[in-house]
C-alpha cells in the first residue's frame, strides 16, 4: 500500500508487521477487507470513541454509528473531516472511495453515499472492525 503519501505517523513496512496481527496487517496496510459479519464491532451499541487500531488517532464516535445491516460497522460522519483521507478506489471495477487514517495512512474502508439511509450525512462509512479500536466512554 506504499502508494509514496507521506503521513504524520510514518513506519517502515516492518515496523508495522512486527506491531499488527497478520489479519490486522493485511487490512490496515494492505487494504484488505474483513468477512462480513465477524467483526467485533459490527453491532455494538457501547458508547465511546472509535480509534485508529494501527496508530490510535480518533477517527469517529459512536453517536455517528447506526445499523445499515451491511455487515460491517457503519458510521454518518468522521470525528473530523481532517481525522480521515479520501482515496479515488477502482480495484473493484467501479468507481469508490476509500477512507484511510490521516494519521497513519491505514486502510479503515470506504464510503458511501445516495443509499437512502435515514442519517444526517445520507453517507454510509463502512469500517473494518479489525480497523478500528472502541475506548468505552466513562460514566
Amino acid at each position: 500500500m506504499n502508494d509514496g503519501r507521506t503521513y504524520p505517523l510514518n513506519k517502515t513496512d516492518e515496523q508495522w508487521r512486527a506491531e499488527l496481527s497478520t489479519q490486522e496487517y493485511e487490512v490496515l496496510r494492505q487494504a484488505g477487507t474483513e468477512r462480513p459479519g465477524v467483526g467485533e464491532y459490527t453491532d455494538t451499541k457501547t458508547q465511546g470513541v472509535y480509534s485508529c487500531r494501527a496508530c490510535g488517532a480518533e477517527l469517529f464516535r459512536s453517536d455517528t454509528k447506526f445499523d445499515s445491516h451491511c455487515g460491517w460497522p457503519s458510521f454518518y460522519a468522521p470525528l473530523a473531516e481532517d481525522r480521515v483521507e479520501y482515496i479515488e478506489d477502482r480495484s473493484m471495477g467501479a468507481k469508490r472511495v476509500e477512507v484511510r487514517c490521516a494519521n497513519c495512512g491505514s486502510h479503515l474502508g470506504h464510503v458511501f453515499e445516495g443509499e437512502g439511509y435515514d442519517v444526517p450525512t445520507d453517507q454510509r462509512y463502512c469500517i473494518n472492525s479489525i480497523s478500528l479500536r472502541l475506548e468505552p466512554a466513562t460514566e
